[in-house]
């Protein structure tokens, strides 16, 4: 599908995507790239990492991989320190690093419930909280009246309910509070846009995968086609 947006609109920009080595956060990170933006990934796993810079890099894309877990802030602080350092300043933080795989609550032990949170929730106020320095108006490689923005993946499985997302559904749930509360407190004290996005269920990415076996979406798609 042909872009709406012009192909220079992020011209100049730094962006650095968590969980940016394969799914959508490796698509946010293409497009933001295919847009002009300079990007860093930061992906736990370096031999991820290492395929999707190059994947990047093979479309003439200005690319960097930095590796890092956002449940560690020492982590957090280094990636985004080393994004400023090699690009001059951080515009972009998009937070998309998630945990997530299918497990009933009478089965779910706390231990696998607290992973989900520190990946999706903590780790994505971690990140924030990290960048808030270069974000803000007057940061390292930022002008006094420019300030950054922050985009936080989300979910829509926790407005209702899920079978068998109970971790994730209270994690993203989480994300979306630390997304109201940060557009509100930071948006007014250092005028940085903070949104979030909801992406429902997407074909043919890692997450549909371990969460749908065929068996299960071809069961979804005949009771679709029942409907």
């Amino acid at each position: 599908m042909e872009s709406p947006f012009r192909a220079d609109l992020l011209r100049g920009k730094a962006a650095l995507v968590t969980g940016g080595g394969s799914g959508i956060g490796f698509e946010i990170a293409a497009q933001l790239a295919r847009h002009g933006a300079h990007v860093a990934l930061m992906v736990r796993r370096r031999e991820v990492l290492d395929k999707a810079v190059a994947a990047l890099r093979s479309e003439g894309l200005t690319a960097v991989g930095f590796d890092g877990d956002v449940r560690k802030q020492e982590d957090a602080a280094r990636v985004i320190a080393a994004t400023v350092e090699h690009f001059g300043k951080l515009d972009i933080l998009v937070n998309g690093a998630a945990g997530n795989f299918l497990a009933s609550p009478e089965d779910l032990k706390p231990k696998g419930f607290r992973t989900v949170l520190d990946i999706d929730t903590v780790g994505t106020y971690t990140m924030c909280y990290e960048a808030l320095k270069y974000l803000k108006k007057g940061g390292p490689g930022r002008v006094p009246s420019s300030s950054g923005l922050i985009i936080n993946i989300s979910a829509t499985l926790q407005y209702t309910a899920a079978w068998y997302q109970i971790h994730v559904s209270a994690a993203k749930a989480g994300v979306d509070s630390i997304t109201r509360s940060l557009a509100l407190e930071w948006g007014t004290d250092y005028d940085i846009r903070v949104n979030g996005i909801a992406p429902g269920p997407i074909q043919d990415t890692p997450g549909m995968r371990k969460l749908a076996p065929e068996e299960m979406s071809k069961e979804k798609r005949e009771n679709d086609a029942i409907i």
